[in-house]
Formats: C-alpha cells, structure tokens, sequence
C-alpha cells in the first residue's frame, strides 16, 4: 500500500479520536508531511514504541498502540494458560488515552488487565507485575522526552522490560496485523465493570514502599540529620511516591518546585524534562538561589531517573550520572562491609557506557563487576539470572551513565524512587561526618583516579534523518579512524559484528554480548569514545571518557575528542 492509499485509508477509518481527524484534514495536500506520517510504521523495537502523538501510522495514537497490544495479547495467549497483563501511566498528552486503549484492547482478547487508578512511576508497573504475577506489563511513557513525544514499554512476567527474543515473537505478532481490521477492542468502563479490567489495589502500592525502604542501610540518620531538599518532580509521576518516601525516613525540610510539582504532559516550564541536563533543573535551581537546600533532587516524568545538584561555594554543582552512580556504589559498598551485610560473592552491574571507575570500587570491596549493553533491561536480565539460581540476593547495585539506578531486586528496571531515598540518607550520612557531597566526590577520585565522562547527541529527524544515522555509523565500520583528537586509536570493539580487534597486533577477540548497532574506540591514556544510535529517539550517542590527573587535564583531552566529531556528524 502506498503512503497516499494509507493516508485515505485513515482519513476513512481513523475516526475513533477526533484529534486525528483533524489532523488529516490539516495535512491535506502536503505529500512531505503526510509522508512523514505513514511512510513506515512506527517501530516496536526490542521493547516498545516510541514516537511522536499524532495521526499516521509512524505516530503514537490509538491505532498504534491497539494494533501493539493485540500482538502483545496474541503472544501472551500463547505463552499463558491464564494471561493476565498489568499497565501504569505517566504525565504525558494523551497517557490515560493510551493506557485505557491498550486495556480495552487486552480485556477484548480475554486477557485480565491490573491498572493503577492513577499514574504512576516506571519501577511501580514493574512492581505490579511481580507483584500480581502477571504475564506481562505496558508502561505508557515517553521517559524524559519533549512533550510532544509518547510511549510505550512492555515487560515480561519477571517485571523487566521483555528480551530480545520475546520482543522478536511479539513484534512479529504486531507484523502479521492489519491495523483496522486485525485489532480487537472493547468498552474501557464497561470491561471494568464485568471484572476485565480491576485497578490495583492501595496493598500493593504499600507493599512497593515497605521493598524500597527495606534498602536502606542508614535510614536512622535522616531524621536527625537536618538534611534540607529542594524537589522537583518535572510535572511528573514521582510528586507523590518520592515525597511519601521522604517523609517515611524522617526527612521533613521538602521544599517542592511549585511550578513542576502537578502532573502536565505540556511541560511548560521545561521542554526538555531531563534531569540530565541543566534547562530541567533550572527552576530547581532558582529556588536552590532562596531556600539553600542541601540537595537538590529532580526525578523525571516515569520516575525512573533522577539528578541531583549540591551546593558549590555561591551556585549548585550538577553531578553526572556516573558521579551520583559511583557516590552510590561507594557508600554502599563501604558501609554493607562496615556493617557485616555484604552478601557472598557480590555483585554490581554496569552497562558498557557507564564509567569504569566502578571496576576500581568494586575490587576495593571485593565485588565481581558484570557489564551489559546499554538499557536497563540488561542489567534486570542479570537479577534474573541470579534468580533462577536462587542467588538474587548477591545483585548489590546496578546503574547506567543516564540517571538510572537500582538497589534491590524487588523491581527489574532502574527506580528514581528508591535512588532518591539513598541519595538523600547518603548525603545525611556524609553530614554526620562533617563531609559535603562536593567533598565526597572529590574524595573519590582521590582515591580512585579522575575519570571524566560526557556525552554528546546529534539529531536526525525524519527519513532522511534515518538514513544518514545509519550511513554514518557504516562509515565508521568500514573507515576505521586512526586516531581521534590525537589519541591514538588502541582497540576497535564492534558489537554488531561481535568481534574487538586489537590496531596494534590486529588481533580479534570474540564478544559475547548479544548484537548491537554499538561501535566503541578505546584510545591511548585511557580514553574511550562509545558511538550507538540511540534505541529510541533520531539520534546518535557518543560518549567520551577521559582521564586525567586534573579536571582540567581531562576536558582538555575531551575538548579534541568532541571537536573531531562535530566535523564527522556535522
């Protein structure tokens, strides 16, 4: 089917949202933007959708997530004598829309559906699923993407996001429907009402506390401590579940960002709701300027990432990822040896872009160091495995670069919730010592060395966009550089084709990852560039490590490293 005939088929059959309709007729006789629409279908990818809200079917709507779901109900029909599927919502434009569409889709397939009565965080659905001993669950979120963006993530009857070989068998589910005439649906209100679709119960949500405070190591200090927080929720999920666990540990001094503190999918006051980067956090700060909080906390709008900034003379320092992820690992490695509750042969996880200093921390204390591929799902996999060996308890702490973290084996995918508990009894801890976080982290690198890490995004929109992501990325498989900012290039690793080889002696090692579009350069002085296209938004990723005996010394470094990349990705 051409774009045009697909583009009058939904004009035709595409009337269960107005907003669609509209939409169509607002586009009529603009073949760029109705291409842009229907030129493909939106990607499930290894575990969910992902897109812009509009109409067409390379847009998030209900036609694309009911024709999602029907292929997820088909496989957990076949994979379940009695299939059952919970959903949790976010913030987002059209979220409780989609949420519902995908229930009354399950409800129709006579597939049971458990569903918050409101939205809730990213680690809360996959709670649920544990929880309720479900098949499977589906988020709908877009994470910290532009409002204009939604999503939707499924996860297995473990509570992690499905692996790659589920997400082959749904997707090639999703493939074998028509998206109007394959799809069975049905009333959201009426399937409540006949016991298809039940909300999950206040139990449940308490029983996702008492496992999140059960990972506190020294949650006594809080109350005591005077910590002062300033707390910003990115007008998302976590307004509720973050300042319920604060309060649950005693820290009463919660200075919340008024302008972000209810939920809005819109975003006003920050386009870009990622803590990652400073615009997010800029509100956060402005109030920092009054109240002088000890920490400032901001979780995204699935509450599945969070970010801190800490007081640095007259302004707020913002950490990494990395550097809150090795504060982490560091206290709770330290003080679980301290206390005598460090399991038999530990275990920390990391992904491939996530810094190597964690390696250093872990042979401090003794712990065996896994790395993954880049997606939280990987290091829920490595839970998993623990699992079903009945030794989940030696999984210590696992984190990405990107704000993600987990500390427990209640959930399988990184939880803002229980990070933001631990950050703030860490930095409570750290007080009763008379030592800042400022200081922590310098204390750290003293200790282990100064390793500096940074990314860098480059955008490419529509179809043109995606083709020249995907020339890029085969020109640097076939155009190995030499060196790159005037490091020499020591080590290609290329996870697609699974081999590193080694530039010097040109010798080849096997990786045993699964596959992945992932190419990483390791340099002289110990630098690294890590390029991937991003799984689910138009970009490429690289990801610099440099490592230096000064911070100066190493952006120095990272300076001719970025410099070489602009010019390629330019």
């Amino acid at each position: 089917m051409s774009v045009m005939e697909r583009y009058d088929e939904w004009c035709r059959l595409a009337v269960d949202d107005p907003d669609l309709q509209e939409e169509l007729h607002a586009v009529a006789g603009d073949d760029a933007a109705i291409r842009d629409r229907f030129y493909r279908d939106l990607e499930f990818g290894t575990g969910g959708l992902r897109g812009v809200i509009g109409a067409g079917t390379n847009r998030m709507n209900i036609y694309t997530v009911r024709r999602a779901t029907q292929g997820l109900a088909n496989y957990v029909k076949a994979s379940f004598d009695t299939p059952s599927v919970a959903i949790s919502y976010d913030s987002r434009i059209k979220s409780t829309v989609f949420a519902q569409a995908a229930a009354s889709v399950l409800a129709a397939n006579g597939v049971h559906v458990h569903i918050y009565k409101e939205l809730m965080p990213t680690p809360m659905l996959s709670w649920a699923v544990r929880a309720l001993g479900c098949s499977a669950g589906i988020m709908v979120t877009a994470s910290h993407n532009p409002s204009k963006y939604n999503g939707y993530k499924a996860y297995g009857a473990d509570g992690c996001q499905i692996t790659l070989e589920v997400a082959g068998k749904v997707i090639q589910e999703i493939n074998s429907l028509d998206i109007f005439k394959d799809v069975k649906s049905c009333d959201f209100e009426q399937a409540v009402a006949e016991g298809k679709i039940t909300y999950i119960s206040e139990d449940i949500i308490e029983g996702y506390y008492e496992k999140v405070l059960a990972q506190g190591i020294n949650t006594g200090l809080c109350a005591e401590s005077g910590l002062k927080i300033v707390y910003t929720p990115l007008n998302g999920t976590g307004n509720k579940p973050v300042r319920e666990i604060l309060r649950r540990i005693g820290i009463q001094d919660v200075t919340v960002v008024a302008e972000q503190e209810q939920p809005d999918g819109n975003f006003p006051t920050c386009p870009y709701p990622n803590p990652e980067i400073r615009e997010a956090l800029e509100l956060g700060l402005q109030y920092c300027d009054k109240v002088k909080p000890d920490l400032l906390l901001a979780t995204d709008p699935d509450a599945d990432r969070v970010g801190i900034a800490v007081p640095d003379g007259d302004d707020y320092a913002l950490f990494s990822g990395n550097e809150v992820g090795a504060l982490l690992t560091e206290y709770i490695c330290s003080e679980r040896v301290r206390k005598g509750t460090m399991p038999k042969d530990p275990i920390v996880v990391k992904t491939i872009v996530t810094s190597d200093i964690i390696k250093a921390i872990a042979k401090e204390y003794g712990l065996e160091t896994i790395e993954v591929l880049t997606g939280f799902k990987f290091i829920g996999e490595q839970i998993g495995f623990l699992e079903e060996k009945g030794e989940e308890n030696r999984y210590v702490f696992g984190f990405e670069e990107s704000y993600g973290y987990l500390s427990g084996t209640y959930v399988r995918d990184k939880d803002a919730v229980v990070a933001s508990m631990l950050i703030c009894e860490m930095a409570a801890f750290y007080r009763t010592k008379g030592i800042s976080l400022l200081q922590a982290r310098e204390n750290l690198y003293k200790k282990y060395g100064l390793f500096h890490h940074s990314l860098q995004s480059f955008t490419f929109e529509g179809e043109s966009g995606m083709n020249k992501m995907n020339a890029l990325m085969q020109s640097l498989r076939d155009e190995q550089p030499v060196t790159i900012g005037g490091l020499k290039v020591v080590s290609v690793s290329d996870y697609e084709t699974s081999l590193t080889t080694d530039k010097l002696t040109g010798k080849q090692t096997a990786i045993t990852l699964p596959k992945s579009n992932v190419l990483v350069f390791d340099l002289e002085q110990g630098a690294k560039v890590v390029i991937r296209p991003s799984g689910t938004e138009p970009k490429i990723k690289c990801y610099y490590t440099t490592i230096g005996s000064t911070m100066d010394e190493a952006l120095a470094t990272e300076k001719k490293l970025v410099e070489d990349f602009d010019k390629l990705f330019q």
